[in-house]
C-alpha cells in the first residue's frame, strides 16, 4: 500500500515539476480551478431598522401604521416580477399576513416608507389590501419581509389571498430574500 502512494506522489511530482519553469507559469496565472465566481445574492432591507432588529413604532399599529422603507438589492438575472410577503409567524392564532404584493417591476430598487409600488395588492389577514404594521397581543413577535424574485408575470385578481399566490409563484421563483424586524409592545 505505502508502495502505491509513493508512486503516485512521484508520479505528481514529475508531471508538475518540482520548481521548474512550469511550476513557475502556473503560478503567476489565475488559477480557474479554486476561484469561485463571487454570486450576487438577492437582498431586502431598510434603512430603519436592522435584520433581526426592532422595527420602530411609527411603522406599527402603536405610531403611523405605514409601511418602512425596503431597499432591494441583487434581483436575480432573467427576473420579470418581485412579489413581497409580509407576515408574523408568531401569531397566536397562526402566521399573520401583513402585507401581499405582486407584479413588482424587477427593477424596483428601493420602496419608500408608507408607500407601495406598482403592482398588485392581496388581501391581508386585516381583511385590507394595504399594509397592516405589528400589533402584537402580546410578548415580542417576528415580522419576516420576504421577498421573492419570479420569472414571470402572475396572472391574479386584486384582492387573492397568499395561498393562492404561492401556489402561482410554484415553479417559477429566481430568487429570494428575507428580512426579519421584531416588535413588542411595552
Amino acid at each position: 500500500m505505502m508502495k502505491k502512494i509513493f508512486i503516485i506522489l512521484m508520479s505528481i511530482f514529475t508531471v508538475t515539476g518540482c520548481g521548474g519553469e512550469k511550476q513557475n507559469k502556473m503560478e503567476t496565472q489565475p488559477s480557474v480551478i479554486f476561484e469561485k465566481e463571487k454570486e450576487v445574492q438577492m437582498k431586502i432591507k431598510s434603512p430603519a431598522f436592522n435584520d433581526g432588529g426592532f422595527i420602530p413604532a411609527n411603522y406599527t399599529a402603536d405610531g403611523e401604521d405605514i409601511s418602512p422603507p425596503l431597499e432591494i438589492e441583487g434581483v436575480p438575472e432573467g427576473a420579470a416580477t418581485l412579489v413581497l410577503i409580509v407576515d408574523d409567524p408568531d401569531a397566536p392564532g397562526g402566521n399573520w399576513d401583513h402585507w401581499i404584493l405582486w407584479n413588482i417591476p424587477a427593477t424596483t430598487a428601493r420602496i419608500e416608507a408608507g408607500t407601495h409600488p406598482p403592482c398588485i395588492k392581496g388581501r391581508n389577514d386585516f381583511g385590507t389590501l394595504d399594509y397592516g404594521g405589528p400589533a402584537p397581543p402580546s410578548g415580542t413577535h417576528r415580522y419576516f419581509f420576504k421577498l421573492y424574485a419570479l420569472d414571470k408575470k402572475l396572472e391574479l385578481k386584486e384582492g387573492t389571498g397568499k395561498a393562492a399566490l404561492l401556489k402561482a409563484m410554484d415553479g417559477h421563483t429566481l430568487g429570494t430574500a428575507v428580512l426579519i424586524g421584531k416588535y413588542s409592545r411595552h
